[in-house]
């Protein structure tokens, strides 16, 4: 199942995909008269998902006839970020080998290079990443998004599925040269406004069996900028999620970003891309505020 968030009219709600196009889940709950959150991260905290993905994979593709009316066109479909507010968002940086060859680092071997973004840094698809004033090298990197679904402690390996409820995709940024100054300023360098970009599609963990193989490339103006496949991460999302959950107790909506197979250095009137296999393009375009303001 694949579920995007659209703005209509004065609320952003989760909407399921079909051929035909977006069907509100407000419309699917009314139909159904089911008492569902009509947004993913209360579906997801309500523990509402797994009966809506029941209903929808009894369908066999076929939208009942009574909401056949609701769907909104894809080409009408104005994107959201997936929700606003999980209360976590970690993050995990060069966890790609090869991205941390690029930047003269090292690779982590005994633990990730883990840090956490506000929700205050949110954007979704379509929406404009600004370069702050405080940056003057500021980079974008697609990255792998997993979403948990269930209220978790202290997860085996074995068992990471089982508390992941599906898969996204993530532009984050990173103002470099505040975090070159000075390592302690990863937050600082995180944690702009626009700096974590997150959607269009959220999809289920049953669509994607084998994340290990799934590509993840950062775009930038229309070419690869730098690409590479899951199972070449140091700690894939298996041992994402155990270690972690050893950290802290994870909630329904937190989100780790799993890292980044390169990052692209941003500047004014660029656009830059999110592409993962399974999942539409994430895109976004890009303004300098010292541009702007000049």
């Amino acid at each position: 199942m694949k579920i995007a968030t659209l703005r209509l009219a004065t609320f952003e709600e989760a909407c399921v995909l079909f051929a035909s196009g977006f069907v509100p889940v407000r419309a699917i709950a009314r139909h159904l008269q089911r008492d569902w959150p009509a947004d993913l991260l209360g579906l997801l905290t309500a523990q509402k998902l797994d009966e809506l993905q029941a209903w929808h994979d009894g369908l066999a593709g076929e939208l009942p006839a009574g909401l056949q009316l609701a769907a909104i066109a894809p080409s009408a479909a104005v994107f959201a970020p997936l929700y606003r507010h999980p209360r976590k968002i970690w993050g995990i940086g060069l966890n790609y080998r090869a991205h941390a060859a690029d930047l003269n680092e090292t690779s982590p071997t005994l633990e990730p290079a883990s840090f956490m973004k506000p929700d205050t840094s949110i954007i979704g698809h379509g929406d404009t990443i600004l370069i702050p004033h405080l940056s003057q090298k500021t980079t974008g990197e697609a990255e792998l998004g997993i979403v948990f679904g269930r209220t978790c402690r202290d997860v085996p390996r074995e068992r990471w599925r089982d508390v992941v409820a599906g898969f996204c995709t993530i532009i984050d940024m990173t103002a470099e040269d505040i975090l070159r100054r000075n390592p302690r300023n990863l937050t600082q360098s995180k944690s702009f406004d626009t700096f974590f970009s997150f959607g269009p599609l959220f999809v289920t963990k049953d669509e994607i069996p084998d994340v290990n193989q799934v590509r993840v490339r950062t775009v930038i103006n229309g070419r690869i900028h730098a690409e590479n496949v899951v199972a070449n991460m140091t700690f894939p999302p298996d041992f994402l999620v155990h270690y972690h959950s050893q950290i802290m107790t994870m909630l329904p909506g937190d989100l780790i970003s799993s890292g980044t197979p390169g990052a692209a250095p941003l500047a004014h009137g660029d656009t830059v891309e999110c592409h993962v296999d399974g999942f539409p393009p994430l895109v976004n375009p890009v303004s300098d505020l010292k541009t702007l303001n000049a």
